[in-house]
């Protein structure tokens, strides 16, 4: 047998075992996995001694930017950062410009992305309520991952672009759909058996208390928090996970962040609801104690909340509540991000930093490596149906791989972000365990933080 490439001496790492084993690639399918050296030639060797082997690492979780303000972001420069980052796939959020929103606009976004990616990726559709509920059907044969309610956001009628700061009399917006027009995106989301996934803030809420707040003449963090506080999102799951049991649809709860939303999760799950949940690290590593040192960077919307809510979070990861870890990946450039909190966009880059991050977690105790290899890479595989051809390494499938090397320390730094956006809450952070090599199907993206190959990527599609 001729091989193109072999991985040798590392150990592999599944959420359900670690075992010493090499690895041969053929044709961008891992051909053979054997403990005993395969007979045949090989055109490329790459030696994992005293490293690790984890099937390729997903981010459901990337605003790419791309079309619309590319000069925050684009998915050329997004996958580069995602690869840098240890990650083979990426899923990209539909609310570009033009939106993900029907056949036609995903079928323009595919060969826009394409010649970009450096990594795998799959698309999200949007979930725009009566706008776009007749165009969901054509969404899912087209090949969607799942769809995108941004809950509680108002939408402009002749871009679909949404409106993030909505204000009753806004011309040419239509107001945030009632409950009864979300339930109706909750029943044709269902019919189509992808997956449904949230942004879980309850808007009216938020409108009146971040009112009440700014009356008041506060721009500290605080009054953040008290204008988005941790029951805009209990909410919101609450009656989420209500639709997801009583019209069948499967819910995902993006970027959780409190214990009350983790709770409301817990319960759904513990009655049968189809419902699961992710987190991010900013969630898990941050709470408003931070802000001080850390600044408006720090800005996310849901926001960065409290210390019981970050203990909160990782109990829920470890006792199964919370089974998926995204970057919520959201460029802005640094003059964007400076200024009053109430007027400075929310986001910034996290798909670079997202692995070491929660490498470094692994090397503290907070979580094995085996759980971190499912909740970044079989369980979102599973979740939205690309397992096993993403998500394992299994004989057949995408050589999609991911080695860490547990020993090597780094410190973050802002200027070496490979996203356009140089901006980031853990500048100056120092780090234990770093991804060195970044395969997507057998080639070689990223080697040493390096990026080491022209875009390649692929669309990923949900199996039928």
């Amino acid at each position: 047998m001729n091989w193109d490439c072999v991985i040798k001496n590392g150990t592999i790492v599944t959420p359900n075992d670690t075992y010493k084993a090499d690895i041969y690639i053929k044709d961008g399918k891992i051909a053979a996995i054997s403990s005993e050296p395969l007979e045949g030639n090989t055109k490329r060797e790459t030696d994992a001694t005293g490293n690790y082997i984890l099937p390729g690492l997903i981010d459901v979780h990337v605003h790419s930017r791309d079309p619309g303000p590319i000069y925050k972001e684009d998915f050329f420069t997004s996958t580069q950062a995602a690869a840098a980052g240890g990650i083979t796939t990426v899923f990209d959020m539909p609310n570009t410009t033009p939106p993900t929103r029907d056949a036609a606009s995903f079928q323009a976004q595919v060969a826009n992305l394409t010649p970009k990616a450096h990594v795998d990726f799959g698309l999200w559709g949007i979930a725009l309520g009566p706008m776009n509920n007749a165009s969901l059907p054509e969404l899912h044969e087209s090949g969607v991952i799942g769809f995108k309610y941004f809950w509680g956001y108002a939408v402009n009628k002749n871009t679909f672009q949404l409106t993030y700061n909505y204000e009753p009399g806004m011309s040419d917006v239509l107001p945030p759909l009632t409950d009864g027009e979300v339930y109706t995106i909750f029943q044709h989301v269902a019919g189509t058996g992808n997956v449904l996934a949230i942004h879980g803030e309850d808007s009216s809420l938020i409108q009146v208390l971040t009112e009440q707040v700014k009356r008041t003449g506060r721009t500290d963090y605080e009054a953040l928090l008290d204008g988005r506080p941790n029951l805009a999102e209990e909410v919101t799951v609450q009656m989420g996970t209500a639709f997801a049991r009583a019209s069948g649809a499967k819910l995902h709860v993006l970027h959780v962040t409190t214990a009350e939303a983790a709770e409301a999760i817990r319960r759904a799950q513990a009655g049968g609801a189809p419902v699961s949940a992710e987190t991010c690290p900013h969630y898990l590593f941050l709470s408003n104690e931070d802000y001080p040192k850390v600044g408006p960077v720090m800005k996310i919307y849901p926001p960065v909340k409290y210390k019981k809510d970050q203990d909160a979070l990782w109990q829920a990861i470890n006792d199964g509540t919370i089974t998926i870890v995204s970057s919520d990946h959201a460029p802005h450039t640094p003059e964007e991000k400076t200024g009053s909190l109430w007027e400075i966009p929310a986001g910034m880059p996290g798909t670079e930093t997202m692995v070491p991050l929660m490498l470094n977690a692994v090397n503290e105790g907070r979580l094995t490596l085996q759980k971190l290899a499912a909740l970044m890479s079989e369980n979102p595989a599973r979740r939205f149906g690309i397992y096993p051809q993403k998500g394992s390494l299994a004989v057949g499938t995408d050589a999609d791989i991911t080695i860490i090397d547990m020993n090597k320390e780094a410190t973050i730094r802002a200027a070496n972000l490979h996203s356009k956006s140089k901006v980031t809450a853990y500048d100056g952070w120092k780090v234990k365990g770093m991804p060195i090599e970044t395969i997507v199907r057998g080639e070689t993206v990223m080697k040493n933080g390096e990026i080491v190959h022209t875009p390649m990527g692929r669309v990923i599609k949900p199996a039928k």
